[in-house]
């Protein structure tokens, strides 16, 4: 087989499409909401989640001082929200609001659960190792949301509502939406 050889700051762009999330976090009253498509679980036991920020952004500033965040899980409806939050910046803007979304209590974290995703996940920093020009902000799993219609035992991503955003990079992004099931 041929290959043809990438630049290595493109790496990401063939593991990148896990699903596109949006990291919210609350620190003295000032919250901020930012899209990150590097996300992944992180281990079984304990639960435990990373995803990574750079950190000059607000969302950075504000885990580090509070030492909590949330990852919100969009559907493919909020496109234009995830756009908007991975686009603008927070510090100094209400992007909640900028961006139409709502902020909702969790029972876990102060950082506020997106309303209009599909689930969310409340984590404590266990951890923030360096990696290059990003933190690597590992979340011990304190709770985990989802809308009830669309999970049973998994993600239901065959329903329309359940479509997860992934990004190839830059503007582009495709939807989650076909299950294949390994023959026994």
């Amino acid at each position: 087989m041929d290959f043809r050889q990438l630049p290595l700051a493109r790496a990401n762009r063939l593991i990148n499409h896990g699903p596109v999330v949006l990291v919210s976090s609350c620190h003295h009253g000032r919250s901020n909401v930012m899209t990150a498509a590097w996300a992944m679980p992180a281990s079984h036991t304990p639960p435990m989640v990373a995803v990574a920020v750079g950190p000059s952004r607000y969302t950075h500033e504000l885990i580090m001082d509070s030492r909590e965040f949330v990852v919100n899980i969009p559907g493919i409806a909020l496109l234009d929200a995830v756009w908007c939050c991975g686009t603008n910046k927070g510090r100094g803007m209400d992007k909640f609001a900028h961006c139409g979304l709502t902020p909702v209590a969790g029972k876990r974290v102060a950082a506020p659960l997106v309303k209009e995703c599909i689930g969310a996940i409340e984590c404590r920093l266990a951890d923030h190792p360096s990696a290059g020009d990003h933190s690597i902000l590992i979340g011990e799993v304190l709770a985990v949301w989802v809308r009830p219609d669309l999970f049973d035992e998994r993600l239901l991503v065959e329903k329309e509502d359940a479509r997860t955003l992934h990004h190839l990079g830059g503007r582009d992004f495709f939807p989650s939406g076909a299950v294949i099931r390994k023959p026994e």
